[in-house]
């Protein structure tokens, strides 16, 4: 009943949000994060918790006003997203404003493959209907499996008609297809910077242990596809930024897993970088480090 209720819910919010004048919709998305900041519930005290880590020498006080202009950055985000489908291409354009975006141009054009890994910030998906609509580059991701199906389903098909190919995480051969786009000179994006197979890497994430997915840097090995981090962020503005860091290198000597390792803590140390300038675009809302984990589990 309850899995049921959330797609009817996301149904409606993907319904009706579109159809809203823009600053109706922005004001609804601020009222329902400030609504659910008053609650406390479980989301906002982990964001709490997790932006303790980013910010450690905040104090109540401050951790509070970074909770609320995270979720409000969270409702940014969903308001956004339920009206993507509906912009212009010119819309999309002017929208999102990439630095560097020549370490992404140069990667492609080596015809390597290009791997763009990227955590929770701002709006991922308004910077994946940038690149397929003002870049004109399609590009290949992978979807979490969420409860129900028809959510799932609805997920696969918003971001599909973003321009993007959509991949399952569980229940399909999503490396196998990735590594074939990579070898034809394709890109690929990631979010990552939380594990989802519980079998991740291990990195130092703001001075405490995290697990981060493999994939990225098991890509650009096997593939040798350039791997790229990215970072994004909202200002005062109505135009979202973003940034292409310089190509994390393959070590050249040790073990499959030991270049993993230092390429995943790599990708980490940028990810940190651009949570730490801007905390409250980070939308992490779940468990992310280990020792949080483990206390679940006890």
């Amino acid at each position: 009943m309850k899995e049921r209720l959330t797609d009817t819910l996301y149904g409606l919010g993907w319904a009706a949000v579109k159809k809203l004048p823009e600053p109706v919709a922005a004001a609804l998305g601020r009222t329902i994060a400030d609504t659910a900041w008053k609650r406390r519930g479980k989301g906002v005290l982990r964001l709490e918790s997790n932006l303790a880590r980013v910010v450690p020498d905040a104090g109540p006080e401050r951790l509070a006003e970074l909770s609320k202009a995270g979720m409000r950055s969270y409702m940014r985000y969903w308001m956004e997203s339920f009206r993507l489908p509906t912009w212009s291409q010119e819309r999309a354009k002017r929208s999102f404003e990439l630095k560097d975006v020549h370490n992404l141009t140069d990667a492609l054009a080596s015809g390597r493959g290009v791997v763009v890994a990227l955590p929770h910030l701002a709006n991922w998906d308004l910077a994946g209907i940038w690149v397929t609509r003002a870049l004109g580059i399609p590009f290949t991701t992978v979807a979490e499996r969420l409860k129900p199906e028809t959510l799932y389903d609805r997920f696969v098909a918003y971001r599909e008609s973003l321009g993007m190919e959509v991949l399952p995480h569980t229940g399909g051969s999503a490396f196998g297809t990735l590594a074939r786009r990579l070898r034809d000179g394709g890109m690929v994006c990631l979010v990552a910077d939380r594990d989802l197979s519980e079998s991740g890497v291990e990195v130092k994430f703001f001075g405490e242990t995290a697990r981060m997915p493999a994939g990225p840097a098991l890509l650009a090995q096997q593939t040798g596809a350039v791997l790229l981090p990215a970072t994004l962020w909202y200002d005062e503005t109505a135009v979202m930024k973003g940034r292409i860091h310089p190509p994390l290198d393959i070590p050249e000597t040790g073990t499959r897993a030991e270049k993993t390792s230092v390429m995943t803590q790599a990708l980490a140390d940028v990810f940190a970088t651009g949570i730490a300038d801007h905390p409250e675009d980070w939308h992490m809302l779940q468990r992310l480090w280990l020792s949080d984990l483990e206390e679940r589990q006890t």
